[in-house]
């Protein structure tokens, strides 16, 4: 299954946005939420999809992009969970 990252800009200052969290955290298989508006998720959607269904849960005025990550990462800083969730789902 492909896994994407998905990463928003909401702009309505205040706004309630649980029902996007919710949607990332429910809606797919597996997620990493390790920054603060940058999601990795596995999903059965191609990126298309993905974007049609989260796009639901936010403003017209937001922002969201949802790419297809091809396998290949470096990173710092994160903890162990964060890290192993990437070498499992990313670098799988």
């Amino acid at each position: 299954m492909p896994t994407y990252m998905v990463s928003y800009d909401l702009k309505t200052q205040g706004k309630d946005y649980s029902a996007l969290i919710k949607a990332l955290q429910e809606g797919y298989r597996s997620y990493w939420h390790c920054l603060d508006s940058i999601w990795l998720i596995v999903a059965d959607q191609n990126h298309t999809q993905v974007r049609d269904y989260l796009v639901q849960h936010i403003d017209d005025n937001d922002q969201l992009i949802v790419a297809d990550l091809g396998g290949n990462a470096a990173w710092h800083g994160f903890n162990d969970e964060c890290s192993n969730w990437i070498t499992s789902n990313l670098q799988a």
